[in-house]
């Protein structure tokens, strides 16, 4: 069995980890970090994993502490992930970190858009970025992995197979997305208060989202040239799942065959990438609670556009359950251990 620690494991994203791995027949949780919550049962905090999940919650000396295990995940926020990676980096384990402190290769764009100092800089270049689907391989062979962000996700596997194929020219690219509310995390703000969150629906972050830099940077490797995206995220009044809308000019007469086709290559054999039937789009029910990222779209002749859908659950393929894909690639098990829950209805 491979032992496993997550530093930041009552967080949503820790705690989508912790219920996923429960069910990893190849995995064990040596130990659950929280600075919150050292000493409380597990379960006392996701009373969902009772008589699952029963171990104390510890706070963990990265000095100290690192030696038992065979892979770390890091739950953090921006920022404070870069300590710990570094010491179990330099330990030889492997180590997967769902913050975006190793996702950006360009140090200045990371300084600039989350407006702190790296300070692992010799490892961005170690770095992996974590799109299952896209750089299985490189996955597969590095000992660091930076999970991708949650709207980044959905967005990049309906754009990337476009982009690389050369079908669309990526000259303007409108993304229109929603998440649900766990997207913001444990942490209390008057803006995610249920009172404002229900019955309520509204934009953020318009034109300064710092997953914006991210995209840009994966949709612009991808087409070979500088890629600038225009992106909006919403907050919808739901708990879970991220809806991703793509508006792209249809500069090359692209039809709905050929975009079809091209999906179909990149994701055929794919697990968790459903490719939607023509005039068939995702709906974010149909994912939700699993690691299934839905894909649909339209070319709009009278327009002249394409537009792209995807679907995600933002805690499972949009954090958690990407890691653990991303964890099995790193040890060659099947890819969908742990994560073989079909999403839930209604």
């Amino acid at each position: 069995m491979i032992k496993a620690g997550i530093i930041g494991a009552t967080g949503y994203a820790g705690g989508e980890l912790v219920r996923l791995i429960s069910q990893h027949n190849k995995l064990d949780i040596s130990f659950l970090d929280s600075r919150s919550y050292a000493t409380v049962e597990y379960s006392k905090v996701y009373p969902n994993l009772k008589n699952i999940i029963d171990d104390k919650c510890v706070s963990i000396d990265p000095d100290e502490n690192l030696e038992d295990i065979d892979v770390l995940f890091t739950a953090l926020p921006h920022g404070l992930s870069q300590e710990p990676v570094k010491k179990i980096f330099k330990k030889g384990k492997k180590v997967i970190d769902l913050s975006a402190d190793f996702r950006l290769k360009n140090v200045d764009t990371y300084e600039k858009w989350y407006n702190t100092k790296h300070e692992a800089v010799d490892l961005l270049d170690e770095a992996i970025y974590g799109l299952s689907e896209i750089y299985s391989d490189k996955i597969s062979k590095t000992q660091l992995v930076a999970n991708p962000g949650c709207y980044p996700t959905g967005v990049l596997l309906s754009l990337y197979p476009l982009l690389k194929e050369k079908l669309v020219g990526g000259d303007r690219i409108i993304i229109d997305a929603k998440s649900g509310v766990s997207g913001a995390g444990r942490s209390v703000r008057d803006a995610n208060l249920f009172s404002q969150c229900n019955e309520n629906f509204r934009a953020y972050s318009i034109g300064t989202h710092r997953h914006t830099s991210e995209i840009e940077q994966e949709l612009s490797i991808a087409a070979g040239k500088e890629v600038v995206v225009q992106f909006t995220p919403h907050l919808a009044p739901m708990t879970r799942g991220i809806l991703s809308t793509v508006y792209l000019i249809n500069n090359k007469n692209v039809s709905e065959k050929e975009i079809n086709d091209t999906l179909d290559h990149y994701y055929d054999n794919q697990q968790f990438v459903r490719v939607l039937e023509e005039g068939e789009y995702p709906q974010t029910r149909a994912v939700y609670g699993s690691n299934y990222c839905d894909i649909g779209f339209k070319v709009d002749e009278r327009t002249n556009n394409i537009i792209m859908i995807s679907a995600i659950d933002n805690l499972v393929k949009g954090a958690a359950g990407q890691a653990v894909q991303n964890m099995n690639l790193m040890f060659g098990f099947d890819i969908s251990e742990g994560l073989r829950q079909p999403p839930i209805w209604p």
